[in-house]
């Protein structure tokens, strides 16, 4: 399936989105936002998410428990919750507008039509972006501030990074560069290499005189470019 830049530019950022949405669903099930290491018992490890907290053993394997309660969690973590199922609906809506929209696709709509569908999925690419990098990089800020609370003495052990976090990171950006894209495809001029599921334009016939052998003529319609000048 041959496109135009146009096409090729909407379908990198639903694909970029897509991988982004992937993404960000993985990091809201993992459980590793946070991570903490007991130097008293170095082959143990408690791991906290969103939805449950888990601790590691070489010996026994993991066991994770789910928290019993959304307003016992701290605050970012129910703004967390919140933000990033939100994120989901945003991402999904914005990939099927998307893809909808493409030039590729054949929709029977009239081009502005779809470049609207375009431009909508790319902003709806860009809130789930934003509803995704918030309560990652809150949640970022606390884990931080809490692991250099001078208040805390330094024999208790600290919360760092999980991998969820940097995951979480990734399909922001992700999802960021895809609505971008998205965005800048329905911006584009109509100039450049046209589409093969784009239809042609074609001439209007014209009426051109034939003469008969009896001397009487008559007007015979044909397309512009069969008429023969004599």
């Amino acid at each position: 399936m041959a496109c135009s830049v146009r096409g090729g530019v909407q379908l990198g950022g639903l694909l970029l989105s897509v991988l982004g949405w992937v993404f960000s669903c993985v990091a809201t099930i993992l459980p590793q936002w946070k991570t903490l290491n007991l130097d008293l018992n170095e082959m143990e490890t408690w791991i906290s998410g969103l939805w449950e907290a888990c601790v590691s053993q070489e010996e026994a394997g993991t066991v994770c428990k789910a928290f019993e309660s959304f307003l016992s969690l701290p605050q970012e973590l129910q703004v967390a919750r919140i933000l990033m199922v939100t994120s989901h609906g945003l991402g999904l809506l914005g990939l099927l507008l998307s893809a909808c929209g493409l030039e590729c696709f054949q929709f029977r709509r009239p081009r502005v039509f779809k470049t609207r569908l375009c431009l909508l999925g790319g902003a709806l690419e860009a809130s789930a972006s934003a509803t995704t990098l918030f309560p990652v990089s809150w949640v970022a800020y606390t884990t931080f501030q809490d692991f250099w609370d001078d208040s805390i003495p330094e024999i208790v052990p600290r919360w760092e990074f999980g991998d969820a976090l940097f995951l979480g990171w990734a399909a922001g950006l992700l999802l960021a560069l895809g609505g971008l894209l998205l965005i800048i495809s329905a911006c584009l001029g109509k100039e450049g290499v046209s589409s093969p599921w784009t239809p042609a334009a074609t001439a209007p016939p014209v009426c051109v005189p034939i003469e008969e052998t009896d001397g009487s003529f008559h007007l015979t319609p044909r397309p512009v470019n069969q008429v023969i000048w004599s």
